[in-house]
């Protein structure tokens, strides 16, 4: 079954254009099975973009899925309308009282910040505990999974010294390939970094409760995973679109002339060339696998008994 999204959604026209499989909501209503019920906190500025990218990787599944979407209210958006997000988006209170079988916490430009001076870090963390007792299994991306890291088990960040842009090659090992996330991957993949800031190894291998199952020499850790499947870190964007990071360095640019580089991402490293998209296979399976094994195999069909985990 398809991913069920708004009528009205700005995606829809994209998806629809791309050929995405998706129902809308009259036909939805029809279908007599429980859809999967997801949470997605958006907390990109560029909220409708992310948005499209992360339907466009949600609907490469035969399963049905209901997605609500959170702002944050202790933040007040730039890049996005009010019209907007009050047509297709909640605040946390007006969610909190629902469970959910899945949740993704989208990256952010604020890396460079120290947790606690993000405006609505103490609102995101009061979201993280939530969920808890209202989450069967969570996908963090970027900034996201630095946020939950650092939330769940002290891990800290820090600054880099210059800005990891570009697209890496990342590896994984046979020991690793029982897990079920990495069903169907390649030992090597390529995958989309954009950050400035790393998260703390040293405090991560001492952390008994994760596992890193894929990472790279040159990026650190990619993915993750908390060893009871709740909980999935990834250090990328794997949701990116093709020219994402392209609009980034020239984002960049317009600001500094020093703006570093991607790597690996224009053919022979010359921006006037063209956008060397190797990742988009490893991005489709990665979330069709934690939908299909992590949230729809295993999570109860009557959400309620989630408060009893």
């Amino acid at each position: 079954m398809p991913i069920k999204i708004s009528n009205d959604l700005p995606a829809r026209e994209v998806l629809e254009d791309e050929n995405i499989f998706f129902m809308d909501e009259i036909r939805a209503a029809t279908q007599n099975i429980r859809p999967l019920q997801l949470l997605i906190i958006n907390i990109m500025p560029t909220k409708i973009i992310t948005e499209t990218q992360l339907l466009r990787m949600l609907s490469n599944s035969p399963l049905q899925m209901t997605v609500d979407w959170v702002h944050m209210e202790s933040h007040e958006s730039k890049n996005t309308s009010f019209k907007h997000l009050d047509s297709f988006y909640h605040t946390f209170q007006e969610v909190k009282e629902n469970r959910y079988d899945g949740m993704i916490i989208t990256g952010a430009p604020v890396e460079k910040l120290e947790f606690e001076d993000v405006d609505y870090f103490k609102e995101l963390q009061e979201i993280l505990e939530w969920s808890k007792k209202h989450v069967f299994s969570s996908f963090f991306i970027c900034w996201g999974s630095q946020a939950a890291l650092y939330h769940y088990y002290g891990i800290n960040k820090h600054l880099l010294d210059e800005k990891l842009t570009g697209v890496y090659l990342h590896h994984t090992t046979s020991d690793k390939m029982t897990r079920k996330i990495l069903r169907g991957f390649d030992y090597q993949f390529y995958a989309p970094q954009s950050r400035h800031t790393s998260i703390d190894e040293k405090s991560l291998e001492k952390c008994d409760d994760l596992e890193v199952l894929a990472s790279s020499k040159e990026t650190g850790p990619y993915l993750i995973a908390a060893k009871d499947g709740s909980k999935f870190f990834v250090t990328g964007h794997p949701e990116y679109d093709n020219d994402t990071i392209h609009k980034e360095y020239l984002r960049d640019l317009a600001i500094s002339s020093d703006a570093t580089m991607p790597k690996n991402y224009y053919m022979d490293d010359d921006a006037s060339k063209e956008i060397l998209v190797r990742w988009k296979s490893h991005a489709y399976l990665l979330f069709a696998n934690w939908l299909n094994y992590y949230v729809y195999q295993d999570t109860p069909f009557n959400l309620d008994e989630l408060e009893n985990r």
